[in-house]
This record gives C-alpha cells, sequence and structure tokens, in this order.
C-alpha cells in the first residue's frame, strides 16, 4: 500500500533543491508538463482515467525527486547571505532535538529555543544565537549568557543554508533524497556531519 503522506523533493532546472510538495501537486506537475527530469526510486504510481482508444487505465509514476522547469526567481540569495526563516520545529531539527545545555534528547514538547545571548541583554532572535534547550536548563539559564549561568554550551549555533533549510522542512526523507540533499550541503556543513555521524550510527 503506498505512503501517501510521503513527500516528494521538487527542484528547478539546475537541480537546485526548492521544496517538498505531496503526490497531488507532483501529479499536477507531471500531467502539466512541468517536470524536465526525475530521479530516485518511484514512490507513488497514481492510475488516472481510462483512455478512450485503448480502453486502458493510465498509470502515472512519481520518482522521489522531480526538476521542474525553470529556475527559481531568487536563487542568487541562497549562494549570497540566504537566512531562511526562524521556527522552532526547524530549530530542533537542527540541534537533532538534543538540549545543547545537558546534551539529552526530548520530544518537541519538552524543548524550548534559548537565545544564547538573551533579549534582555540585546541578543537577535536569529539562527546564530539560538539553540534548542530542555525547559529545566531554559529555566536555569534565565536571563544569562552561558558564561554568566556557568552553563557550557555543547555546539555553536548556525544558520542553515537553503539546501539544508530544506532538508530541515522534510518528513521521512528517503534514502536517495537524502543523499541529493547533502551533495548540496557546504562542505563544511555542520549539518552534514551531524546527519552522517547519525547515518552511520544506525547503520545507514
Amino acid at each position: 500500500m503506498q505512503n501517501l503522506q510521503q513527500q516528494v523533493l521538487r527542484t528547478d532546472v539546475s537541480g537546485m533543491p526548492l521544496e517538498w510538495i505531496n503526490y497531488q501537486d507532483a501529479v499536477r506537475l507531471i500531467t502539466l508538463d512541468q517536470v524536465t527530469y526525475s530521479l530516485g526510486s518511484t514512490v507513488f504510481r497514481i492510475r488516472g482515467g481510462i483512455r478512450a482508444i485503448t480502453g486502458q487505465r493510465s498509470i502515472i509514476s512519481v520518482n522521489a525527486i522531480l526538476a521542474t522547469q525553470g529556475k527559481h526567481p531568487h536563487s542568487h540569495l541562497f549562494k549570497n547571505g540566504y537566512i531562511p526563516p526562524l521556527s522552532n520545529q526547524s530549530l530542533f531539527r537542527r540541534d537533532q532535538f538534543l538540549c545543547l545545555y545537558c546534551g539529552k534528547r526530548f520530544p518537541r514538547h519538552l524543548l524550548s529555543r534559548d537565545h544564547v545571548k538573551p533579549l534582555s541583554q540585546k541578543g537577535a532572535d536569529r539562527w546564530n544565537n539560538v539553540v534548542s534547550a530542555c525547559k529545566r536548563c531554559n529555566n536555569h539559564k534565565a536571563d544569562y549568557t552561558p558564561e554568566q549561568a556557568g552553563m557550557q554550551l555543547l555546539a555553536i549555533p548556525f544558520t542553515p543554508t537553503h539546501a539544508e533549510y530544506v532538508y530541515l522542512q522534510g518528513r521521512r526523507i528517503l534514502a536517495d533524497q537524502m543523499d541529493f540533499l547533502l551533495a548540496h550541503f557546504p562542505r563544511n556543513s555542520v549539518l552534514r556531519k551531524r546527519v552522517e555521524d547519525r547515518k552511520s550510527l544506525l547503520g545507514e
């Protein structure tokens, strides 16, 4: 049985990752002849209408990665100083649902956004100043910096690139989609190392 919740990765014609789409949007792009090429495994086989001439039912195959016509209108921003929108879900995924003070893993509802340099001390609500923290550690740190609170920050926060942000938005990312996205991560990407370390730990 097909998992209709599986996401398809859409790219522009140059292969730049753009967004995740559902199977309905993927089928629409295919039927409108907007797909230039496709990559990866077949994730859906969607049955269409019956052709009047042949009497056979059409079947549309949807691959894991679809390259669509044209380039993203703001593609230049993805290479030079692009800052993706900040959300708790993306932040927690960046930090692998770990509290970056005690080092323990927590479910989403037990994590919070901590400002390394607190807002009360003119810290910014930006990627490079926020980390995931369990509510206990966040309450203990209060309106202090880690140094002032006597706490150790386990990793330096960073701003994800556009390709990394697309990864952070994904759900149940398939192996071929993950490999494709990793190829677009910067060579010195912290997130790449985290993903590869996790894959190695899981024996993938």
